[in-house]
């Protein structure tokens, strides 16, 4: 896409040239390239940016294999109950931590690791305007997040998301360069927003199969009507419908093909 967009530029330039005429068409062609171009990075599901990871491979999904992530932490006040539910079910999952969260509870960040999951990037502030950044500013927000992390854990990520998925084409390069995969999801429950537990289950469980990759967050936790993380109540029966479909939850980097974290 990145390709056909410059020499798309380049045509529309040429013609403008060559034919003052067509110059309007040549102007609607470039603003139609710069409107699908902005539609791919506000798809946080797209691929037309750079690689960006949906499922599990499928040599993992053929072990029944999924990955529960949980982003937006670490929560002092959820992030606990989240990992005693995921032990009392013998399933691991994978933490994308805002890095300032993780500063400001490092010994929550650490506990997350000891239990047996996964600590990944999900930028150093989770700023609103991180799709707007250019590559300096990715840079900077990527890499300030892997060196804090790490030096909270102990353990460099490997794996990338973006704030609510959005990006623009400058962000590739930068984890191309910072050895990061960018990683989204197949199915998400939306539950920062959605009160009612038994719809978010069902967003989550619906074609639930082997190679899944699943989104909830331990921050930014929506509240049900009685004022319980939504989350919490999900987890049980979602935990317990991959059991009995024969799934068992892994981190990202199992999942991945074996590509655990790199020790500080």
């Amino acid at each position: 896409m990145l390709r056909a967009t410059v020499g798309l530029h380049a045509l529309a330039a040429g013609v403008a040239a060559t034919v003052p005429q067509a110059w309007p068409w040549a102007v609607a062609g470039v603003a139609l390239n710069h409107a699908a171009i902005t539609a791919a990075g506000l798809l946080p599901r797209s691929t037309w940016l750079g690689r960006n990871v949906l499922r599990l491979p499928p040599a993992g999904a053929a072990r029944g294999e999924v990955a529960l992530t949980l982003d937006d932490g670490p929560d002092p006040q959820v992030t606990p109950a989240v990992l005693d539910l995921l032990d009392a079910h013998g399933a691991k999952a994978t933490f994308f931590c805002i890095a300032t969260r993780a500063e400001a509870h490092p010994a929550l960040a650490r506990e997350i690791v000891a239990r047996g999951h996964s600590v990944q990037n999900h930028s150093h502030a989770h700023r609103h305007t991180f799709s707007l950044l250019g590559p300096r500013g990715f840079a900077q927000e990527i890499e300030r997040a892997q060196d804090a992390l790490a030096q909270v854990t102990g353990e460099r990520p490997v794996c990338f998301r973006a704030p609510a998925g959005f990006r623009n084409p400058f962000l590739d390069p930068v984890l191309h360069r910072l050895g990061l995969t960018l990683v989204s999801w197949t199915r998400r429950g939306f539950d920062t927003r959605d009160r009612e537990p038994g719809r978010v289950l069902a967003r989550l469980t619906h074609g639930l199969a082997g190679g899944d990759i699943l989104l909830m967050h331990d921050g930014h936790a929506a509240r049900a009507s009685t004022g319980r993380p939504v989350v919490l109540d999900v987890l049980p029966p979602l935990l317990a419908a991959c059991r009995r479909a024969g799934l068992r939850c892994v981190t990202l980097p199992q999942g991945l093909g074996g590509r655990e974290p790199a020790v500080r």
